[in-house]
């Protein structure tokens, strides 16, 4: 049985500089245990990794490690994006030491990118609620507790940051300018799009966005605010990462995405004031 009591909820957008921006119900909870085909459960978590052989088993360590604060029934959904490493078999090797802990692995025949790979995860899981966490072990314990400890209290839990350790004075500034540049274009005021969003999971399947690349967090949430969806933000920690190549989030096709779902947050905006939906 689904453990999360529905919320009850004002709906946003609301106004700036509150933390929390709805009025909210405490979650009911119960003894953590994993989950089993036959239960509805609360919350599946999606990582979607490419070539993360070196990081995917601490990742798994982190997620289960905060589960183990938190009283819900929960999935940790692998999905192998067309690794050409070891990472599967690195995940099945910790699923085969860790069968106390609810992973499931899927493997994509082919690379089909990040967004097609998170909207699938949706589709493939069975929590109320969704999330996804990167398979490169960016976000400590206590961010994952944070976020998760929020579920219940509106449709979506927004975390920002507070602190990145490791990113650059340019890669700051870019990201802050794509906030605001988003915040202009919807006429909302969130703080950050990239934060990796905790959703209701039938959001994800009934929204799903169409991005390819990184931009696709800010058109679901955009999406989600003009559809009437309430939402919490909250300041969390992560560390950053530079890549090279396919998955820099500054190689061409990521900068085609968020060309892309910047055109559709304003097209959707103008469509909205032109004719009321």
């Amino acid at each position: 049985m689904n453990l999360l009591s529905e919320a009850t909820q004002h709906p946003g957008p609301a106004s700036s500089g509150d933390e929390s921006r709805t009025a909210s119900q405490s979650a009911d909870k119960t003894a953590n245990k994993p989950a089993n085909k036959q239960q509805e459960i609360d919350l599946t978590i999606a990582i979607p990794c490419l070539n993360e052989e070196n990081n995917i088993a601490a990742t798994l360590a982190t997620v289960n490690a905060a589960m183990t604060e938190l009283p819900y029934d929960y999935e940790v959904l692998v999905i192998d994006d067309g690794s050409t490493d070891r990472t599967a078999e690195v995940v099945g090797h910790y699923i085969n030491l860790h069968p106390e802990h609810p992973i499931r692995l899927h493997r994509n025949p082919k690379n089909r990118g990040l967004t097609r790979s998170y909207v699938d995860g949706a589709f493939l899981g069975r929590g109320k609620y969704y999330r996804l966490v990167c398979g490169d072990n960016v976000e400590p314990q206590e961010t994952l507790v944070r976020v998760f400890g929020r579920l219940g209290e509106a449709d979506m839990i927004v975390p920002y940051h507070e602190n990145v350790t490791g990113k650059s004075a340019f890669r700051l500034k870019l990201s802050r300018s794509y906030t605001l540049l988003v915040n202009l274009l919807s006429g909302y005021n969130i703080r950050y799009y990239n934060g990796l969003t905790a959703h209701l999971r039938y959001n994800v399947m009934r929204w799903g966005p169409y991005s390819f690349g990184f931009g696709f967090q800010a058109e679901l949430v955009t999406r989600l605010l003009d559809e009437g969806a309430t939402y919490v933000e909250i300041p969390v920690i992560a560390t950053h990462q530079d890549k090279g190549g396919h998955n820099s989030a500054l190689n061409a096709r990521n900068c085609f995405s968020v060309a892309h779902t910047l055109i559709e947050v304003l097209i959707r905006r103008i469509r909205k004031g032109m004719f009321h939906r």
